[in-house]
């Protein structure tokens, strides 16, 4: 295998957790007497520019399908987050109605809706036809495609270069970046800015978050590297945010390189320096991460087993990608986790891949009333436990298993 960004050949592992299903290929009930593909989850690390990368095993076509069940919206923190933004971004540049906003990954329109509101002209770039049909029952102009110079330069030739290009949770995506950032390159008209959300390698490492690596997520990337991409193709990242979403992650600011607005500001600085103390950009700062998961996968198990024992019963709430892989690697059965409920009902009557544990609404736990609740999305814990606080009334308690499982 050769890094996806500078070809150099990879031989050093990072993280192994074995085979697993696409964390979002959720199962009907008319599919549980069927087999599962599995696919390799293995992490390498590039000794040239520290891109932490997996195998494309299962190509991105098949992974965001018509099939696919991530709704943006159903996320109360996620919604208040993408409005903050748009209240805070659209002002300060000095948006408009002759201005457009795109967005790429669009998902539900979660984001676009609160740009469309304030009288900003906007385009969503969504490959899964299930949430762009979502999008637009919005209202919102949804093209049902991938990003990349192809898409871009058809726009451009239209007249449709962006004076704001948002990327939340999509570079991670891209099995191409060469061709996705040239992409922004094309679209991002003379004097725009491009702001990209993505998780932060760095707090990864730092917080055994390993549940946050499945198929859709193709790279893991730190601030220098991610720099490195974007100069490649005559883009400056020139700013960046430190943001609690994801468990820890960056939102950077890039300009085309000649931009005189492209200045390095002291928070990039800091973020850099950050990185360089720890040393984010030497092998040696990738080893050992296996071992830390493992004790993680132990100590998991060993609380499922101390319930199973004391005839006490454990249910899940969050039907996340990171929820399948943490279940996946552990090997966790429904009779060790009984159910799991999620708000969205594009997930309920589902079943997990891999673990095959039933996916209820929410209704279920206050119907069952579970002695314990494990909650997957760890990330949105305080929106998790707030929306559960009913537990407490039976005696029940609540569960995360990142960075060590914990009762709370």
């Amino acid at each position: 295998m050769n890094c996806r960004f500078c070809t150099t050949p990879l031989s050093q592992v990072f993280l192994d957790l074995g085979a697993a299903p696409p964390s979002n290929s959720f199962l009907k009930p008319g599919e549980l007497n069927a087999p599962e593909v599995y696919y390799p989850l293995k992490l390498f690390v590039c000794p040239d520019c520290f891109l932490v990368q997996v195998d494309e095993v299962k190509r991105s076509t098949e992974i965001f399908s018509e099939d696919y069940v991530y709704f943006s919206s159903f996320s109360s923190t996620w919604l208040a987050h993408a409005k903050a933004y748009a209240e805070a971004t659209l002002p300060r540049l000095g948006l408009g109605p002759d201005s457009l906003v795109m967005e790429i990954a669009s998902n539900d329109g979660y984001l676009l809706q609160y740009v469309q509101e304030r009288g900003v002209p906007v385009l969503g770039i969504e490959p899964t036809a299930s949430t762009a049909t979502a999008a637009r029952a919005k209202g919102i102009e949804t093209l049902e495609e991938f990003f990349g110079v192809a898409l871009a330069t058809r726009l451009a030739a239209q007249g449709r270069q962006a004076d704001l290009i948002i990327g939340n949770n999509v570079l991670a995506h891209v099995p191409d970046l060469n061709d996705f950032i040239h992409g922004l390159r094309v679209a991002l008209k003379p004097g725009g800015l491009i702001t990209m959300e993505f998780p932060h390698l760095y707090r990864l490492v730092e917080s055994a978050q390993f549940d946050t690596v499945y198929h859709e997520h193709f790279s893991y990337l730190s601030l220098a590297t991610v720099r490195r991409l974007f100069a490649a193709h005559g883009l400056r990242v020139f700013d960046v945010e430190e943001l609690p979403t994801h468990g820890g992650s960056l939102r950077i600011h890039a300009r085309l390189e000649t931009d005189p607005l492209a200045r390095d500001s002291a928070r990039l600085d800091a973020v850099l320096d950050m990185e360089r103390a720890a040393g984010m950009q030497t092998p040696a700062y990738y080893q050992g991460f296996q071992d830390r998961v493992e004790r993680i996968k132990a100590e998991l198990l060993r609380f499922l087993a101390e319930q199973t024992l004391a005839c006490k019963t454990v249910a899940a709430y969050g039907a996340a990608a990171k929820g399948n892989t943490l279940l996946n690697f552990c090997g966790v059965k429904p009779g060790q986790v009984a159910f799991v409920c999620d708000a969205s009902p594009h997930k309920q009557g589902r079943f997990l891949p891999g673990s095959r544990i039933p996916v209820l609404a929410p209704d279920a736990i206050r119907e069952q009333q579970p002695d314990f609740v494990l909650i997957l999305p760890w990330n949105i814990k305080a929106e998790i436990m707030a929306q559960l606080d009913f537990i407490r009334q039976w005696g029940g308690r609540f569960v995360v298993p990142i960075p060590n499982p914990e009762i709370l």
